[in-house]
């Protein structure tokens, strides 16, 4: 199949409104990215953004990281940017291409920026209220332009982003991700009286197990960059600790590959000169136990990965280090706490809000690009893919070590 035939296919722009009020740019290298710092933190602002992820820091850091160039396997930013008439950004869709040669077939994807293993776990694009419509169609009519593309993965996508996007493109509507947001009130103690009698049990049991055993502990809160940069240490061991732990629920080490161990040195020491790291940390006896990493994002405080060690696990140690986080989050006048997607009861007991995060894909209507898609979503299911598509694969897989 030829890629004017796969073109053809992909473009679509006889079905993409025309929008002559937006017009839009596209950096292609990290120092462009790099450039638009000034433009993330003016739409950042005004779109109420509260997640890490989309903060133009964590995608330096993930391009400096991340890209790679290699035989059978090319990754690029194509970062677009749409801006009205005045000039002002109103979106920006962070995407990253990538190419794959499988024999003699390049395979060419579009996704959003943070395809990585469970680091980036929200991936969205940032879009003024009130310009999902026409900086979505003038970015797709920028899309047309690019060649050869089998499929767009669009990350999460709002009612009003997905909304435009069925206009003029036939989506895929993904397995939504669950997401837990806690809404917090002006005190720890309104926000005590409203726990389950299970979880006040709880808190009380971890408090009581410690100082009947005679054990104090202390918090720790590292947030200057020396203080992260050194408390990370610390999570790496921990994390992995939490990992090896059996007899409760299952946790991977994610990041037990150096490559992912640089990226949140990296992020974090970027973020943390902004004031926007927090690093719980619960001592016992001046030993770190238990740690859980917190980002500061505009009201809200995104918790996001933990570790600890199992020697303590009786205390119930992971629960202490939460209520002061949430106690510390209430203390700073914060409005809400991000509990990250997945549903499991260390997110529910706390009685958060549980919403759905739609993502959608956009797959060229080419056979070659359907049975790529099928594919791929093969070596990506949880049943182990045929050992010929693992040897034809092997070479274009990313190396996140």
């Amino acid at each position: 199949m030829s890629g004017n035939e796969r073109q053809g296919g992909w473009g679509l722009v006889r079905r993409t409104p025309a929008t002559p009020d937006m017009s839009v740019e596209v950096a292609t290298t990290v120092e462009g990215l790099q450039a638009l710092g000034a433009d993330y933190a003016r739409l950042l602002h005004s779109a109420g953004n509260t997640l890490p992820f989309a903060l133009h820091e964590w995608h330096v850091a993930w391009c400096n990281e991340f890209l790679e160039c290699g035989k059978g396997l090319l990754t690029q930013p194509m970062i677009h940017v749409a801006r009205n008439t005045e000039g002002r950004c109103v979106a920006i869709v962070p995407l990253i291409l990538t190419r794959r040669a499988v024999g003699p077939v390049t395979i060419g994807t579009l996704d959003l920026l943070g395809a990585d293993p469970a680091i980036t776990e929200i991936r969205t694009s940032i879009i003024e209220p009130g310009y999902e419509a026409r900086a979505i169609w003038a970015i797709r009519r920028k899309l047309a332009d690019v060649r050869e593309v089998d499929w767009l993965n669009w990350g999460v996508v709002s009612d009003a982003h997905a909304l435009a996007l069925s206009i003029c493109a036939d989506l895929k509507i993904q397995r939504p991700l669950l997401n837990y947001v806690l809404d917090l009130p002006r005190s720890w103690d309104e926000f005590h009286s409203h726990l389950k009698r299970n979880i006040r049990e709880s808190i009380r049991h971890c408090y009581n197990s410690l100082k009947r055993d005679g054990l104090a502990y202390e918090l720790r809160i590292a947030r200057e960059p020396p203080d992260v940069k050194d408390a990370l240490e610390r999570f790496f061991a921990l994390h992995a600790m939490r990992a090896d732990f059996f007899g409760t629920v299952v946790h991977r080490n994610n990041f037990a590959k150096p490559r992912a161990r640089r990226f949140l040195h990296a992020v974090c020491g970027l973020l943390s000169a902004r004031g926007m790291v927090r690093v719980f940390q619960l001592a016992i006896r001046g030993e770190v136990v238990a740690l859980r990493i917190g980002f500061v994002v505009g009201d809200s405080l995104y918790l996001y990965y933990s570790g600890f060690d199992p020697r303590w696990s009786k205390y119930s140690i992971m629960t202490t280090t939460v209520v002061e986080a949430i106690k510390h989050a209430i203390h700073q006048g914060l409005r809400t706490i991000d509990l990250s997607p997945g549903r499991d009861v260390s997110k529910t007991r706390w009685g958060p809000r549980e919403f759905a995060l739609n993502q959608a894909v956009q797959i060229s209507p080419s056979l070659l690009s359907r049975l790529a898609w099928a594919g791929f979503n093969r070596v990506n299911s949880p049943n182990s893919p045929p050992p010929w598509i693992n040897r034809l694969l092997r070479m274009t897989r990313r190396h996140w070590d």
